[in-house]
């Protein structure tokens, strides 16, 4: 299996990296893992509508064109489907059983996911109906991927 994590936007925290450079080892005896980083653009303070717009376009089209075609793309939107832990481990559980061999999880930038990524994407997940720093949810999804493959494995991991 194949996780392809797509970011828009540099990690800067040291704590950011060592947390996800430690769930990219225990991940190593699951899956391939692919961290693809991409550049944001720098939104101007007071930016208009169409200014955003714009941004998350340009953010968009460079994801759109490292998304691999036979890739099952789940982007990370705030209006996506919530899931528990184990619901999360049963829809990668069910991908994997359908031949789904390359799952690809998209954090865009501080603005958020162009609507050409949305269409694209198969499905649309939310963690929560909070805001979250776009660098922190790297770690959160790592982890929670992490955790999904020791529920499908029926391994023990703190609750």
């Amino acid at each position: 299996m194949k996780i392809s994590l797509i970011c828009v936007g540099k990690l800067k925290e040291k704590f950011l990296t060592m947390g996800i450079d430690e769930y990219k080892k225990r991940l190593g005896r699951y899956c391939n893992l692919d961290i693809i980083e991409l550049p944001d653009e720098k939104t101007p303070d007071k930016a208009s509508i169409a200014i955003e717009k714009a941004i998350k376009k340009k953010e968009g089209d460079r994801i759109l064109k490292v998304l691999k075609e036979d890739s099952y793309c789940i982007a990370l939107a705030i209006k996506g489907n919530m899931l528990s832990s184990e619901e999360l481990a049963d829809q990668m559980e069910k991908l994997f059983v359908l031949g789904r061999s390359h799952i690809s999880l998209v954090i865009g930038g501080s603005l958020g996911l162009s609507d050409e990524l949305l269409e694209r994407a198969d499905y649309q997940l939310s963690f929560s109906k909070m805001t979250y720093p776009h660098q922190l949810m790297r770690l959160i999804l790592l982890e929670q991927i992490y955790r999904a493959y020791r529920i499908i494995n029926n391994e023990p991991y703190h609750k």
